[in-house]
């Protein structure tokens, strides 16, 4: 029996806390070894729930320890490049959060790295594990909605708080870094194809953008979404063909947002509605980078296609603040 990967975590972050550390401890083939905090306090809650974890004093102890088999890191996004490099560097397979960079280049400067050093780096996207996109990438595929024309979508949230990373521009703050990526990581996912030119407009506060609306074209349809941090919480996601359309009712988060359903309305003008509850996407996306990293398994978001999607962040980021 091959033993299990013994994941390290760089940072206490929220979505470490709640989300992946329980992911990585629930996670078939993976074991929550240690995580890296100066801070106690920030530490108290996992020590807590994981009795056995092993607190670290730094990010580079984390690295430098031979115990560890892969990281995850949830540092704020400006973070993000560096430790990832850091971790290659050390001989650490790493997943880092998403934006995995804030620049496409950067990703090339990853994608080097990576291959340099044989181990694998992917970003942590969750949602392209979870069964109900792969259900409708394969329905799209299959004409079940006839040629698809027009792809739309909105996901918000409210945060003002102005000491959250998220609202502050010199940690790779805003809407689009932040939550602006899914839509555009859905689209390109279900439907294998590139934007071939974008159109944006921000609101901006204090050189973050806090809502956006986007317009994108692709071969053969086209996208439009909001996304915005000063907004009650919702979500949705609509593949819209000639013969019908589907509809993703908790396409992010779903687990936490609400109902995970799929809709899909046929030529025959029948809705019919699959569930999709009670599954962990950050387990499943774990155990993928387990079997990657074991078995050679293709890895859904290799950095190649986190690289698409980021050109595509930047492409919006440039139009919208023109």
């Amino acid at each position: 029996m091959t033993d299990p990967v013994r994941w390290g975590i760089l940072g206490a972050a929220k979505i470490a806390r709640e989300y992946v550390a329980p992911a990585i401890h629930q996670a078939t083939g993976a074991t929550l070894a240690a995580l890296a905090s100066a801070s106690p306090e920030k530490a108290a809650p996992f020590r807590a729930r994981y009795p056995g974890l092993r607190i670290v004093p730094d990010y580079d102890a984390l690295l430098a320890d031979p115990e560890i088999d892969a990281v995850y890191i949830p540092l704020p996004n400006h973070l993000h490049v560096a430790w990832t490099e850091k971790a290659l560097r050390a001989g650490k397979p790493v997943l880092c959060e998403k934006p995995i960079a804030l620049e496409a280049p950067d990703i090339d400067r990853l994608i080097a790295l990576r291959d340099a050093t044989g181990l694998i780096a992917a970003e942590a996207f969750m949602i392209v594990h979870h069964p109900q996109w792969q259900r409708a990438r394969a329905l799209v595929a299959e004409g079940a909605i006839g040629r698809l024309l027009h792809v739309e979508a909105a996901f918000t949230f409210r945060n003002a708080d102005p000491a959250n990373i998220r609202n502050q521009a010199a940690t790779g703050g805003g809407g689009i870094y932040d939550i602006g990526v899914y839509p555009c990581l859905g689209t390109r996912f279900v439907t294998g194809a590139e934007p071939e030119r974008v159109r944006a407009d921000l609101r901006l506060e204090a050189g973050v953008d806090t809502f956006a609306r986007v317009w994108a074209d692709f071969p053969g349809f086209t996208l439009s979404f909001y996304c915005g941090m000063r907004q009650a919480p919702r979500q949705e996601m609509v593949f819209h063909g000639e013969d019908g359309w589907l509809r993703l009712t908790a396409p992010f988060n779903a687990r936490s947002y609400g109902d995970a359903r799929l809709d899909l309305r046929g030529p025959d003008g029948a809705i019919r509605s699959e569930h999709y509850n009670g599954i962990d996407q950050y387990q499943l996306m774990i155990e993928a980078f387990v079997r990657s990293l074991r078995e050679g398994t293709p890895f859904a978001c290799p950095l190649e296609f986190s690289r698409g999607n980021q050109a595509m962040i930047d492409a919006i980021l440039a139009e919208g603040r023109r």
